[in-house]
């Protein structure tokens, strides 16, 4: 005899309580997400593949000027770059009418530590500015620079702990990576992705340390 249709209903509602189950257990070992809300990069296997294609050249900052890079700009809403980041990348966040944070929690998971407090939190740019600067951004248009610097699409904005994210400053991976060695695979293929949609060039010591962390992911 085949099984009634209230049989299979409860068949149904057994698996979906064991699969919630298993989510839940998965969450308690495994903690917050060491991707946290970056739009999800390349594989590894990509990401080797396109650095392989890179440019490499010597880095030049001749001319470079922050301001040359409009960031946090208008998103709508009266919300700017980095409040829709901040709105992003966090928990249970709260705004008030000018957009502006006012009550939530971060995640950072370039060091582990969560915030509650907007001020604590920077929202970095993986790729610096300086960085693209130098790799050839500065034959860019300023309408360019401007979509570089508040590029929502790709793993360009993250929402970190304000001083890790002043710690790495500039610098490019040959010279500082995450405090969390558990990021770094995440965090190379993002700077690859983003160093090859937008045509960046490396130096050779940021290739040499990007191909050591994609080769171990």
């Amino acid at each position: 005899m085949s099984p009634t249709p209230r049989v299979y209903a409860r068949r149904k509602l057994s698996l979906l309580a064991a699969l919630t189950g298993l989510i839940s257990l998965a969450a308690l070992f495994n903690g917050p997400s060491a991707q946290a809300a970056l739009p999800e990069p390349i594989a590894a296997s990509t990401a080797r593949t396109y650095l392989s294609q890179l440019t490499v050249e010597t880095e030049d900052r001749t001319g470079y000027d922050r301001d040359l890079f409009p960031h946090w700009s208008n998103q709508g809403d009266n919300c700017n770059t980095r409040e829709v980041i901040l709105q992003r990348d966090g928990e249970n966040v709260e705004t008030d009418n000018s957009c502006a944070a006012v009550s939530g929690s971060w995640y950072s998971p370039y060091d582990g530590a969560t915030w509650s407090a907007a001020s604590d939190v920077d929202i970095d740019h993986l790729v610096p500015l300086a960085e693209a600067w130098d790799s050839g951004a500065g034959d860019w248009t300023t309408s360019e620079r401007e979509a570089f610097a508040n590029d929502l699409t790709r793993p360009q904005l993250l929402a970190v702990t304000d001083n890790v994210n002043q710690s790495k400053g500039d610098k490019d991976p040959a010279e500082w990576l995450p405090p969390s060695s558990s990021y770094h695979c995440v965090y190379a293929r993002a700077w690859v992705q983003v160093k090859n949609h937008y045509d960046l060039s490396v130096d050779s010591a940021e290739k040499s340390a990007l191909s050591g962390i994609l080769n171990g992911c």
